[in-house]
């Protein structure tokens, strides 16, 4: 058993190849990748593997990319944080999914499941399509506000009222379409997953609503700048890799 991992986090890669070596002695590790823009390049060309173990959220973009872009007919086990409400309409499928944080029992599951794939190519393509639509339900009923605290008071705010999120010194705030600006109690990667496809990670520190995007520039060394309708003291730049994924979002979004 020939596999490939991509995964973006390095000490998680590590764990998940230990994990795989420990549950399955005879699979071979050909390849980690860590990123779209990698992993697109190498399954271009590399298509040995006989299964893929893939993180959903890379920091360059969502690995669905991936297989947009690159034809193959491998089996893919996802590895997710996404809830598994919305993971439960495609559960039954050949291949299978690790809801993080994984564990030896989960991933020897999904091995067991793999040994029985028969048709990659028509399962792999069942798979992503419900794996598509779960998600899509999954961002239709998003939570609608951001609970942020001001003085002693608990507020709720609008997603739609919500011009971006930002971290400064670790902490996160957002800033409304009114310019007035909260501390939010949650991480950044929660945010991510709670604003859905409405919202765009331009990179580690920002987070922006489609409305708030009047256009974009290109900037230096090929990377993008936004120009919001709101002001804002920092400049928000999207990188030469990332910048694809961010047109193909603009373009879909009304």
């Amino acid at each position: 058993m020939k596999i490939v991992i991509i995964e973006d986090e390095l000490p998680t890669a590590e764990d998940l190849e230990e994990t795989i070596r420990r549950v399955e002695p005879n699979a071979e590790i050909i390849k980690t990748l860590h990123s779209v823009k990698e992993a697109i390049e190498f399954l271009k060309i590399n298509k040995e593997a006989s299964l893929i173990f893939s993180d959903i959220n890379l920091g360059d973009g969502l690995s669905f990319e991936i297989f947009k872009q690159v034809d193959l007919i491998i089996p893919v086990i996802f590895c997710t944080a996404y809830n598994e409400y919305a993971l439960e309409a495609f559960k039954a499928n050949g291949i299978d999914y690790i809801l993080k944080p994984y564990t030896a029992k989960s991933i020897s599951d999904a091995l067991h499941k793999y040994k029985y794939l028969r048709n990659g190519s028509t399962q792999n393509q069942l798979f992503y399509e419900k794996l598509a639509s779960a998600i899509s339900k999954q961002d239709n009923s998003q939570t609608q506000a951001i609970l942020v605290y001001s003085k002693d008071k608990i507020i709720p705010i609008k997603l739609e009222d919500i011009a971006l999120f930002y971290i400064e010194h670790e902490i996160s705030y957002l800033i409304s379409f009114t310019n007035k600006n909260f501390t939010v109690n949650k991480k950044m990667e929660e945010l991510e997953r709670l604003t859905g496809s409405r919202f765009f990670r331009a990179n580690r520190q920002f987070l922006i609503n489609r409305k708030a995007i009047m256009d974009a520039s290109f900037y230096f060394g090929r990377k993008l700048a936004l120009n919001l309708c709101i002001p804002f003291h920092e400049k928000i730049t999207i990188s030469k890799e990332k910048s694809p994924i961010f047109l193909e979002w603009l373009s879909n979004q009304t």
